[in-house]
């Protein structure tokens, strides 16, 4: 079974790396990113508040749909930041970031 998506689909933009690691993945991370992570993360604790019936529930709902969203939230950024290494994202800046890396 093939799991490399690149067998798949075309790039569309240039491939800075076509297999990047967790840890470049997060270290490429955008301020865009962390913003969508964070706003993720919050709609969660909120909604996983207003989710509780009663006033004993409320504080398990928050803490439950919190982790919820940190989890999601995170995915999300993660995938951006694969995404515009691997082409299928618009990455201008990480090719001009990554070019002079290389020089």
């Amino acid at each position: 079974m093939n799991t490399d998506i690149t067998a798949s689909a075309t790039p569309e933009y240039p491939v800075i790396d076509r297999n990047p690691p967790f840890t470049k993945v997060v270290s490429n991370f955008s301020v865009l990113d962390y913003f969508r992570f964070a706003t993720i993360t919050g709609v969660s604790v909120t909604v996983g508040y207003l989710s509780g019936i009663r006033p004993g529930i409320r504080g398990p709902s928050m803490v439950t749909g919190g982790l919820i969203g940190l989890m999601g939230g995170f995915m999300y950024a993660y995938q951006n930041s694969a995404g515009r290494l691997m082409g299928f994202f618009a990455n201008d800046g990480e090719v001009e970031k990554y070019k002079k890396l290389k020089n």
